[in-house]
């Protein structure tokens, strides 16, 4: 699964998860660092990426709007990017079969 991550998430993250999640790039490693919630979704609908959040809002977009993309909640609040390295690290096996679950839209982390 790549993974687009939101402007919330640190760019640092892609170096750490390389090895789980090829392909993984940051909002603004595609120009897309100013962009509202419909271009990064249209984005990662378009070029095959999950999006992986701690905003709320892609979550609820989710609901109403089902999927491609699939978005990955990332449900903490102030925490370091080693948590979230983690977090995605100790899930991938969850996440995969997230990806392959054809009707599920989003999966909550915490």
């Amino acid at each position: 699964m790549r993974l687009l991550l939101d402007q919330n998430l640190s760019p640092r993250l892609l170096s750490a998860l390389a090895d789980l999640y090829p392909g993984s790039t940051h909002v603004r490693e595609v120009g897309l660092q100013a962009a509202d919630d419909d271009a990064v979704w249209r984005y990662a609908a378009e070029h095959s990426f999950a999006i992986v959040s701690k905003d709320a809002d892609f979550h609820e977009r989710s609901f109403r709007l089902g999927h491609p993309p699939k978005v990955i909640w990332v449900r903490r609040g102030n925490c370091s990017t080693d948590e979230i390295a983690a977090i995605l690290q100790d899930h991938h096996a969850e996440i995969v079969v997230f990806e392959r679950d054809e009707e599920g839209s989003f999966l909550a982390l915490g």
